[in-house]
């Protein structure tokens, strides 16, 4: 075992996650025990308790408890090199660009951050979106594995800084369109369930899931995070299938998910919240519609709006569809012209 150590975050560590610096620097150390050094408070940073999502600035000086001697700390390194074949499909994902920010139209299926057995994901792609600049975009924002739409980068760390903290008080938004099973009612509503993770970290991922909690029994649970979203039913299929739009107020995990599958309408294609086994009937339940409707999961980071961080004026970034939602568009009849830009214009 090594001793108590102090490292300090080097100049090309700054703005990232401090479970990431964490596993860069020692990685025999796995997510479960930073997660838990964490919450003993073993890690700290200039003296502080700190989260395992807790972002570091340069020269910042993190504790490292005792460790097994075969996790000595490794030098920072650059990422390992980009295929030319993932190069050109992460600089054909890129819907907007300037000295500041790139956005992407990020895929369907690709991660947005490496984890256990992802190795292959926007964060490490990135190298190849420097496009002359000496450091690759960081991540100011996530999206699910599966979830389609706007991703924004920051090229800088001034950049990175604003746009976290724009998004972190609520001054971006940010709508979603999916596909979901059956038809929710009324057209136009809000969705206020808060949520929590579900217990428990077996095979199938039942750690990664939320569990929604009624409003009225939230004080009953202490670990569940208010939750808000507003939603728009835009067309429908008969009793079957609709399309809407989704704004989410707030930002949890899964809560677009979790929300529409809470008020019976699960989004087409989501194993996790309605059953990929389940046919949908016409009665919002069961996530797949059959016939020639893609199975993959069927929602999309439509539009993000925001201050640009340098300039200040508004940004307006729209991505389309990506195919299996755009197949899926066509079989039922829709187009994206159809929808207005804005469906929850003067909602709020």
């Amino acid at each position: 075992m090594s001793g108590v150590q102090t490292l300090e975050v080097g100049p090309d560590e700054g703005d990232q996650r401090l479970d990431r610096w964490f596993k860069r620097r020692f990685p025999h150390i796995g997510q479960v025990r930073i997660e838990k050094m964490c919450r003993k408070g073993e890690i700290r940073v200039d003296g502080g308790r700190v989260k395992p999502a807790t972002r570091l600035e340069v020269g910042q000086s993190v504790r490292i408890p005792p460790l097994p001697d075969e996790a000595a700390p490794q030098p920072f390194t650059k990422r390992d090199h980009v295929s030319a074949a993932d190069a050109k499909m992460i600089q054909d994902a890129v819907i907007y660009r300037d000295d500041h920010i790139i956005a992407l139209n990020k895929p369907p299926g690709l991660p947005t951050q490496g984890g256990s057995k992802q190795t292959r994901h926007v964060d490490g792609l990135a190298e190849a979106l420097k496009f002359g600049f000496e450091d690759k975009p960081r991540l100011v924002h996530r999206l699910d594995k599966d979830t389609s739409g706007v991703l924004l980068l920051a090229r800088t760390r001034e950049a990175a800084k604003a746009l976290t903290a724009a998004m972190r008080h609520r001054e971006t938004r940010k709508i979603y369109w999916a596909l979901v099973a059956g038809v929710p009612t009324p057209y136009l509503g809000e969705i206020r369930f808060g949520l929590m993770k579900a217990p428990g970290h077996g095979r199938k991922g039942e750690g990664e899931k939320m569990i929604a909690i009624h409003p009225r029994d939230m004080d009953q649970n202490p670990d569940a995070k208010r939750a808000h979203t507003l939603y728009a039913t835009l067309y429908r299929v008969a009793s079957r299938a609709a399309w809407v739009a989704m704004e989410p107020i707030t930002g949890r995990t899964h809560q677009l998910r979790a929300h529409m599958a809470e008020i019976g309408h699960p989004i087409i294609g989501d194993g996790k919240y309605g059953g990929s086994g389940q046919e949908n009937l016409g009665d919002g339940w069961g996530a797949q519609l059959g016939g020639i409707i893609s199975k993959k999961l069927h929602l999309h980071a439509r539009m993000m709006r925001f201050e640009h961080p340098v300039t200040h004026k508004d940004i307006t970034i729209t991505a389309p569809l990506p195919e299996h939602m755009a197949q899926s568009w066509e079989t039922l009849g829709w187009d994206e012209s159809l929808a207005a830009d804005d469906p929850f214009e003067g909602v709020k």
